[in-house]
């Protein structure tokens, strides 16, 4: 059984978070592709835009009223670009440079009137390795890396929780495995988990400790007539976060869990690749009153020297 380099462990930990409250976290996991394998030493760079309106008041296990949260919309616009190399077949490094435009809507707290600010600055930079050494067909392995604190804090419009960057340095850590259903090696299946920890932080605000589970499907794919590869995707991740802290928190309108899926598509041409998905939340259980996207929209266009 052939498995090539795994490269959907990459998007997992450099793209915003699919558990968005009004902490926004807006850091890990979400997974572009399982088909985004590698299969010698090289690199491959990458483009993607992620959008998410996070528009609906949640509370507890249910919809809220819009009164009750004075944040009325958070809608994030995401453009990263990012590059992995792969070293051998047992050790690979990536870097994803993110660069956010997000819009709050909310009511000010002197006036009572609806209000809208928008701010764009570079995010978090997440750097990350990985090795596959475990086994011959490099079906497992583990992730790690580093979240930098790269992102604004600065706009004054907007709370800690809320702003571009979480202004803290965060470990990251996780394990995948892959393997195939059939013996003509179309279908494979896909897990992996993986821990965002923040360590060094503002004295002020620490925001909450995010935690992911993703299992997947691939299919490998129909090839057409104009050399193209069609593959389709599914996709059901588990997002865990914990309360932020800190005098500049919101401990009790922070943390949440949700469970989403995601179906996708890629298309293959050469060396390029274009992949797009949606995802959809199946359960949501957010502390106190958060706001909530209710589909959450990737493209990502990829290519293999």
């Amino acid at each position: 059984m052939k498995i090539r380099f795994l490269s959907w462990a990459w998007p997992l930990a450099l793209f915003p978070s699919l558990g968005l409250g009004c902490a926004c976290g807006c850091g890990i996991f979400d997974v572009g592709t399982g088909s985004m394998y590698a299969d010698h030493a090289g690199i491959m760079a990458y483009v993607e835009y992620d959008y998410l309106d996070q528009d609906q008041n949640w509370s507890g296990t249910s919809s809220a009223p819009a009164a009750d949260n004075e944040d009325r919309a958070i809608r994030s616009r995401f453009t990263t670009l990012g590059a992995r190399y792969q070293f051998n077949r047992s050790w690979a490094a990536s870097i994803g440079v993110p660069y956010w435009d997000r819009e709050l809507v909310n009511v000010d707290e002197d006036t009572g009137e609806v209000v809208s600010h928008s701010h764009a600055a570079m995010g978090d930079i997440r750097i990350k390795g990985v090795y596959t050494g475990f086994s011959a067909d490099m079906s497992a392995g583990l992730t790690f890396g580093v979240k930098l604190a790269s992102g604004d804090t600065s706009y004054p419009y907007f709370d800690a929780d809320t702003q571009i960057g979480s202004g803290s340095t965060d470990v990251l850590f996780g394990g995948y495995r892959l393997g195939r259903f059939t013996a003509d090696n179309r279908w494979t299946w896909f897990l992996e988990a993986q821990w965002d920890q923040p360590v060094w932080h503002h004295e002020d605000y620490l925001p909450g400790a995010e935690g992911v589970g993703v299992a997947g499907l691939y299919f490998e794919g129909w090839s057409t007539h104009a050399n193209l590869k069609v593959s389709p995707l599914v996709q059901l991740r588990a997002v865990y976060r914990k309360p932020d802290s800190g005098a500049a928190a919101m401990p009790d309108d922070t943390g949440y869990t949700r469970l989403l899926a995601s179906p996708g598509v890629e298309v293959a041409a050469g060396n390029t690749r274009v992949y797009a998905d949606v995802a959809l939340p199946l359960y949501t259980n957010a502390r106190g009153n958060q706001l909530f996207a209710q589909q959450l929209w990737k493209v990502n266009v990829s290519y293999y020297f």
